[in-house]
């Protein structure tokens, strides 16, 4: 999780994004917009007596290049799939760039909102998108990207923040005896999932990464594709108690099976990636912190009441992983 500069961007100025456009022949007009995101840079920029464009440039040091280039391969075989995902444009036969030392690629410009997803045939539409894209994403594995597994978002992540002195004094211990019990549950509900497929995923397929427009939803931001089980891009569409969970559920898996066989073993997954995610995303934060943009959007980490409420979190996914799954045919 370790990047060797902590501020990336302190170069990334205006002048230097809207050079870097112009530098593979798109006249820009001059108009900028800053996008939200926080891992990469994200911006809209305006392009001479044309539609604007999407510039992301991408944090130095995360991923290789080879690792990019699968990400685009992957968004460009959904796409000729007719699978409303959102590719790079191919600019002199390449859709990764460098300009003075930072990495990019263009993309058309998607609009939407926030999809409803209480409505149960908006579920069952995301069900059979993602369906589709899972049932591509079975045909052949990425070569350089990573695997959702309990070292890189469970045990790194945690070895990391002990490491680095993040957790309050008086914290630790407790900190220390929930972050492993709640491993040892992740490790249980891998267990009774037994010998699950990992297939090229979306990977952070939660509610801001699905735009919906009158057409239906497109999806965006494939920036944490990877290895991993197929339930990983269904649990985070699930929000509410254990019955809304289970009817939502339902509805997503009601579309997805019509176009790809869900392994039903993985429902024993779904708290123990929730638990994961909590635990990399603590270690995310803290590696991200001396990044400027980082503090100025969370303020509140690093504090004493959000390490208690993250241990109480860890508290209350060690009971739920110790329930059975939400949902069963």
């Amino acid at each position: 999780m370790n990047d060797l500069n902590p501020t990336p961007y302190a170069d990334l100025s205006p002048d230097l994004i809207l050079d870097a456009v112009e530098s593979i022949g798109l006249p820009t007009d001059g108009h900028l917009l800053a996008l939200n995101s926080y891992e990469n840079r994200v911006y809209k920029v305006g392009i001479d007596e044309a539609e604007p464009v999407i510039a992301k440039f991408y944090r130095p040091d995360r991923w290789s290049d080879a690792a990019i280039l699968e990400e685009h391969a992957f968004t460009l075989d959904l796409a000729d799939a007719e699978i409303p995902a959102v590719p790079p444009f191919a600019t002199l036969g390449r859709t990764l760039h460098v300009h003075r030392g930072y990495r990019f690629s263009l993309s058309p410009r998607y609009g939407g909102r926030s999809p409803e997803l209480d409505d149960a045939r908006v579920l069952e539409w995301i069900g059979r998108l993602i369906g589709r894209i899972h049932a591509i994403g079975a045909v052949s594995p990425f070569a350089h990207r990573p695997c959702l597994d309990i070292a890189s978002f469970g045990t790194g992540p945690r070895d990391l923040l002990l490491a680095g002195g993040w957790i309050p004094r008086d914290l630790l211990p407790a900190y220390e005896s929930v972050v492993e019990m709640a491993l040892v549950g992740v490790h249980a509900c891998f267990a009774r999932a037994g010998d699950f497929a990992m297939i090229r995923l979306h990977g952070d397929c939660h509610r801001g990464n699905l735009l919906w427009t009158d057409a239906g939803p497109h999806f965006v931001d494939f920036d944490d594709a990877r290895m991993g089980p197929a339930v990983q891009d269904l649990w985070m569409l699930l929000s509410g108690d254990r019955v809304d969970m289970s009817r939502q559920l339902a509805d997503v898996l009601a579309g997805y099976e019509d176009f790809q066989e869900f392994d039903h073993r993985e429902l024993h997954l779904i708290e123990a990636l929730r638990t994961l995610r909590q635990i990399h995303y603590a270690a995310w934060l803290a590696t991200r912190w001396e990044d400027p943009a980082f503090p100025a959007a969370f303020p509140w980490f690093n504090t004493q009441h959000y390490w208690q409420d993250h241990i109480l979190a860890l508290r209350e996914q060690i009971a739920a992983m110790e329930e059975g799954p939400l949902w069963s045919a």
